[in-house]
């Protein structure tokens, strides 16, 4: 699968940061969140419109994460997402935050399609899985 990798400019502000004036960790994870979040609606799906008109939610189902290199207040960042897995159900992300040419962080990502009723799993929208699994 060859898909084209979605880049989202992140900048960090005095509340991304910990007592140490550094990107806190956790705060990587909402990073990450936003590039998939711009890259739907780089595609024309708003999370919000995919739960009232099909039904669905996407999950994170687990989260691996290696911390590379500290980010600090001001930087200007660069989100990554690229899909990697594309299933019925369930996609795998690749994602770096980076600041220039340094990779900061990377982070392999497993989001599952939910039922926004039953929370049991439900098919990704074929429409939207093909533009995922497309280089766009």
């Amino acid at each position: 699968m060859k898909i084209k990798k979605f880049i989202w400019p992140i900048r960090v502000y005095y509340e991304d940061t910990d007592a140490g004036g550094v990107v806190f960790y956790a705060n990587y994870l909402k990073f990450f969140e936003r590039a998939r979040t711009e890259m739907l609606r780089s595609l024309g799906f708003e999370q919000d419109e995919l739960a009232a008109a099909e039904g669905i939610i996407f999950v994170v189902r687990s989260v691996q994460v290696d911390y590379l290199n500290p980010a600090r207040f001001n930087d200007l960042l660069q989100a990554s997402a690229e899909v990697t897995v594309a299933k019925k159900v369930s996609l795998v992300f690749e994602q770096l935050i980076t600041r220039g040419d340094d990779v900061l962080c990377k982070s392999v990502n497993r989001i599952a399609c939910l039922d926004a009723q039953t929370m049991r799993p439900k098919a990704i929208p074929e429409n939207l899985l093909e533009l995922l699994t497309n280089e766009y």
